[in-house]
């Protein structure tokens, strides 16, 4: 068992080089006490890698991102956490009558709009300046109703919001509507031309069918007529040959029968022989 002196001993030696480390750190600047707190930690805890997991630093402005509302509703504010509280203390710091747009992607008909900080409503950014944020132009300016359709939280939603753009800005605005009215004019004038295509073709088809009809009848016609003509030519044919028959027999028959009488055939040469030896005896 330890004696007395010696815990004494042993708590005095302690507290001293205690006392002399906090006198050796105190005299060191801030660069070499950091690097002593590091040796130190690296000595007493190794070059072992903590198990514990990092979690990002979210900020501030990562919360605005994530809970900022274009237009905030009625269950919005009932939301009593830190962060809708945050989001709806920002949004009360903006004034929401005319709008920044930005229009980078005004081809594709992508455009976002915001409300104006104190900043922009100073400097007139969005009112008495061009409302595009990467215009600056101050002639030429026009105030523009624009039905903004958009999806936020997952929901479609529509605000009618009031913009102020110079005369190309507001080319780029409605850059998307003209593009879709070109288009489609576009697609009924090629509509149409198709349609008077398929109706020409159609008449030039109905009139080489009708070509082709007329040759087909004009042909049957010919050749009706050729059968006609070779029958009406046989049929005259068989009738004069009949007909010459017909004479023929007559006239064999005529001939026959025009022979000249004989003395005794013919009572009237009696008669007459007689008469004449009566005259001469």
């Amino acid at each position: 068992m330890a004696s007395f002196g010696s815990l004494k001993q042993a708590i005095f030696d302690r507290q001293t080089r205690k006392q002399q480390y906090q006198d050796h750190i105190r005299g060191l600047n801030a660069y070499d006490r950091h690097k002593k707190f590091l040796n130190d930690y690296v000595g007493f805890y190794g070059r072992e890698r903590s198990t514990q997991e990092k979690l990002p630093v979210r900020t501030d402005q990562d919360t605005l991102k994530e809970g900022y509302r274009f237009i905030r509703t009625e269950e919005d504010d009932m939301n009593p956490s830190w962060e809708q509280r945050l989001v709806k203390r920002y949004y009360d710091k903006l004034f929401k009558e005319y709008c920044i747009a930005d229009m980078t992607h005004y081809k594709s008909g992508k455009i976002g709009l915001r409300w104006r900080t104190e900043k922009e409503v100073t400097s007139g950014k969005g009112h008495f300046v061009c409302g595009n944020k990467h215009c600056n132009e101050r002639d030429g300016l026009a105030s523009y109703e624009v039905n903004f359709s958009y999806v936020e939280a997952e929901e479609n939603k529509q605000a009618l919001v009031k913009l102020v753009a110079c005369e190309r800005c507001a080319e780029k605005l409605l850059y998307k509507k003209r593009k879709e009215k070109d288009q489609s004019r576009e697609d009924l004038n090629d509509k149409h031309r198709r349609k008077r295509g398929r109706s020409v073709s159609d008449d030039e088809h109905k009139d080489d069918n009708y070509e082709r009809r007329k040759m087909r009848r004009s042909v049957s016609d010919d050749e009706n007529k050729d059968d006609n003509y070779k029958r009406r030519k046989h049929e005259r044919s068989v009738s004069d040959d009949d007909t010459k028959d017909d004479n023929y027999e007559r006239r064999k028959g005529s001939s026959r029968g025009s022979k000249a009488p004989t003395s005794s055939d013919n009572p009237d040469n009696e008669n007459m022989d007689e008469y004449l030896e009566g005259m001469f005896p």
